[in-house]
């Protein structure tokens, strides 16, 4: 057995404004690592990685440190993902002391469609068959899924000098969650959402509606939390956030007290979420809605957090501009962002 060594990589970036870049940067890791920031220098720290950033002129000078190389890899593609991602149109630029080299990007696994399934007439259950499995029984539980053009050879994407993923144009990339595994079978489950709409293009979920058994495509990851470790958790969001619901309600140890508020279509969509801890769900029908209640799981939610108290871990995914309105409202109430998830997994079209 080989110890994991520690190791570093250092990096330049290059930001229009470097004080913005790096204020969004602390303002997004606060969720997922601890942050300490003054004076134009930053500390994030989780688990499995060390970031320290510092302002030096009109630049970004960037520390990763990690346990073993591919720690090394997978946090710097991570960060460089999201460094690109917080400069949108603005000019930017990442230089690091070693380029990461052209190969295939970290965590990357090529799958083969095993199992079709509806769980319910809006739900579809795709069932992956993967030559490791091992990756996927951690703590993490969401994936990008990687469908090429049906008849054609995979083009399968490439790490870029700065750490980023290079994607083939024709390559079709969603992020879900990993709803289930089966360590014996070698196969993980992603239940996929069939959101019908006129006039609105949606590719995942067409993937998910007609995959074929032998269908070759590819995962990524790993990544993007669990299971809280709180003693009191508060569930909250809507259909897009079921599946990761359903599975930390089944991952609760005995003695976890949860709640959850779930907004779906209508009562055939309601699925059963059992584990070893109880859990109280109020359903939400939004083919009931009266019309007069313009944003309904919002509202339920921000009246049930007036009784949560701050021990409480606070968990809601949805709609963007819905979960912006929690934010808000979680900020207002001062609560520890260290005891709350609050994430988009989808925005409306504009």
């Amino acid at each position: 057995m080989t110890d994991l060594q520690p190791t570093k990589l250092t990096g330049i970036a290059r930001p229009a404004d470097v004080g913005a870049m790096l204020a969004e940067i602390c303002e997004h890791f606060v969720e997922h690592s601890d942050v300490a920031h003054a004076d134009g220098v930053a500390t994030l720290k989780s688990e499995d990685w060390t970031i320290n950033i510092v302002t030096a002129e009109d630049v970004l000078q960037i520390e990763i440190s990690t346990l073993g190389e591919e720690a090394l890899a997978v946090t710097r593609t991570m960060f460089a993902e999201h460094l690109f991602y917080f400069a949108g149109d603005e000019p930017f630029s990442l230089e690091w002391s070693k380029p990461a080299a052209k190969v295939k990007p970290p965590g990357f696994h090529e799958a083969t469609v095993v199992g079709v399934e509806d769980v319910t007439p809006r739900m579809r259950r795709v069932t992956l068959s993967v030559a490791d499995v091992s990756p996927f029984l951690v703590r993490n539980m969401h994936v990008r899924l990687l469908v090429p053009p049906r008849g054609q050879t995979p083009v399968w994407p490439h790490l870029q000098e700065n750490g980023r993923i290079g994607w083939p144009d024709e390559l079709l990339v969603r992020i879900y969650t990993i709803r289930c595994v089966d360590a014996q079978a070698r196969q993980i489950s992603l239940d996929i959402l069939q959101h019908p709409a006129e006039g609105v293009a949606t590719p995942g979920a067409d993937f998910a509606r007609d995959a074929q058994i032998g269908q070759q495509v590819a995962i990524m990851g790993p990544g993007g939390g669990g299971l809280p470790d709180a003693q009191n958790i508060f569930f909250a969001g809507d259909e897009s956030a079921l599946p990761a619901i359903a599975r930390m309600v089944e991952e609760a140890p005995p003695g976890i007290a949860m709640r959850a508020i779930i907004e779906i279509e209508d009562a055939d969509e309601e699925q059963a979420l059992r584990g070893q801890a109880p859990i109280h769900v109020e359903w939400l029908h939004r083919s009931s809605h009266t019309g007069t209640d313009a944003h309904p799981l919002v509202n339920k939610v921000k009246a049930a957090l007036e009784d949560v108290n701050a021990e409480t871990f606070v968990w809601f995914a949805g709609e963007k501009a819905d979960v912006r309105t929690i934010k808000r409202q979680l900020a207002q109430k001062g609560r520890d962002r260290r005891k709350q998830y609050v994430a988009w997994y989808w925005e409306k079209e504009s």
